[in-house]
């Protein structure tokens, strides 16, 4: 993805599916695709970016541990 553009998977919203055919989806907006959800939006909407993005607190925290 380019800078600036949503990232899925930090976003809250975005599942992975067990349909091959549409693996990723977004449980907000209720659809399965087989692009990032993000793309489709971006392609639907004109080029505008997903408004209902909202970041993940389930993300792995990604810092080095701290020496004891």
């Amino acid at each position: 993805m380019r800078a600036g553009r949503v990232d899925c998977h930090r976003c809250a919203h975005y599942h992975v599916t067990w349909d091959e055919r549409f693996p990723h989806g977004c449980r907000r907006m209720g659809f399965k695709s087989r692009c990032y959800p993000s793309e489709e939006v971006r392609r639907t909407m004109s080029g505008q970016d997903c408004r209902l993005f909202e970041k993940s607190d389930k993300l792995p925290n990604l810092s080095p541990p701290t020496p004891r």
